[in-house]
């Protein structure tokens, strides 16, 4: 089936512009970062690179062959440093102009009469190379981030790629002509068809990673306190039930109180009873391990689950933490006290019993320890655990 692949090329550049400006336009809400400006700029380059193209014949070949394909590789390379951005990764001026400056020597160099060959097939290689870079980094925000719609980036990226690289080996080998626009239909042509709809199809591939990007984050907002870090009653319910999924699942539970921190509020205010929260938080995650939950219970008690351990290996755990928070405490000098921990510890099956039959173990365990005089981690039993 013949292709005007004039009208198939104007039509992309008209396309990519309308992408640019769209993609401008998310950058001046000021919501997205820079990422959005170098997409946006990458798709007016990539337009205007095409138009040029388009505009072959009509203007100097150093215009609309170098210079064309220079703006289009500018463009390229540019996509590459929005997702790297976005994955918030920096690229040094030096390097673009590098990557754009290189090969544009050798493009102002072949706009001889044939040289359209070398010229296909250089900037197809360059954007079949820039295109699998920017599936890897793709790949690196699925596993590293956990953003699923970064597969989706992937799966723009790696066709484009075999595609730039089938085209590159067509144009060395003669299957493409000797001219962008022949007079008689190239049947090899539908390589260039099909990376321009590819090229079109992923415009947008960065909003819909921004998307789920940002609806993680109102997610850990709404489950995590913002002055610890730490869980919220909201986080911990469902971080236990991701712990049982339904299977038995020992597990043991500290409910840790700061003593007489109301007392510290009222007497030094709550800037420093902030702080003590935030380095107890902050003593606590270095202590625990990958996998262990800890949750802000409300006011300056904390909730700390320990999936696999039982009673006494939470008891030697909660010891630990107690320890290390005392430790912490001695070394900051600008601290106006030093509190203690109280700590409470209970144990069971986090799948049958109910979150609330395990607090309410581990509450009972903790007023016995300030009943003892407080600075005491205590079991449910009856005889102190230390």
């Amino acid at each position: 089936m013949p292709l005007d692949l004039r009208t198939i090329y104007a039509v992309a550049a008209a396309t990519s512009m309308i992408l640019g400006l769209l993609q401008l336009s998310a950058f001046a809400t000021g919501r997205f970062g820079r990422w959005p400006l170098w997409w946006g700029l990458s798709s007016l380059l990539i337009g205007g690179g095409i138009i040029l193209v388009v505009m072959r014949g009509t203007i100097p070949d150093a215009i609309s062959m170098g210079l064309a394909n220079t703006l289009t590789w500018a463009g390229y390379v540019l996509v590459l440093v929005s997702v790297r951005s976005f994955a918030g990764l920096r690229t040094k001026p030096w390097h673009y102009g590098l990557a754009v400056v290189a090969p544009m020597t050798l493009l102002m160099l072949w706009i001889e009469p044939g040289g359209f060959p070398r010229r296909a097939a250089l900037v197809a290689l360059l954007m079949g190379c820039c295109d699998a870079a920017v599936a890897r980094e793709g790949f690196r925000l699925a596993r590293k981030d956990g953003l699923r719609s970064a597969w989706i980036l992937v799966a723009l990226f790696l066709p484009t790629s075999v595609l730039f690289v089938v085209r590159a080996i067509l144009a060395l080998n003669g299957h493409l002509g000797e001219e962008l626009f022949p007079p008689q239909p190239v049947p090899m042509h539908w390589t260039a068809v099909g990376a321009a709809a590819l090229v079109l199809a992923r415009g947008n591939a960065l909003l819909l990673l921004a998307a789920e990007r940002s609806g993680s984050q109102l997610a850990a907002l709404a489950e995590h306190d913002p002055l610890t870090r730490t869980m919220n009653r909201s986080g911990l319910e469902r971080a236990v039930a991701a712990l049982s999924s339904g299977r038995p699942q020992r597990a043991a539970l500290l409910l840790i109180d700061i003593d007489h921190f109301k007392t510290l509020n009222d007497t030094h205010g709550h800037a420093a009873g902030d702080e003590i929260l935030r380095l107890f938080a902050d003593v606590a995650r270095g202590q625990l391990r990958e996998g262990d939950v800890i949750a802000r219970h409300g006011g300056d008690e904390f909730v700390v689950m320990l999936p696999g351990l039982g009673l006494q290996e939470g008891v030697r755990v909660a010891e630990r933490l107690r320890q290390a928070f005392a430790q912490a405490l001695a070394a900051r000098s600008d601290l106006p006290a030093a509190p203690t921990l109280s700590i409470g510890v209970s144990e069971g099956d986090a799948a049958s019993q109910p979150l609330g039959l395990l607090l309410e173990d581990a509450d009972s365990a903790l007023y016995r320890s300030k009943r003892l005089g407080r600075d005491r981690v205590q079991a449910r039993q009856e005889e102190p655990a230390s």
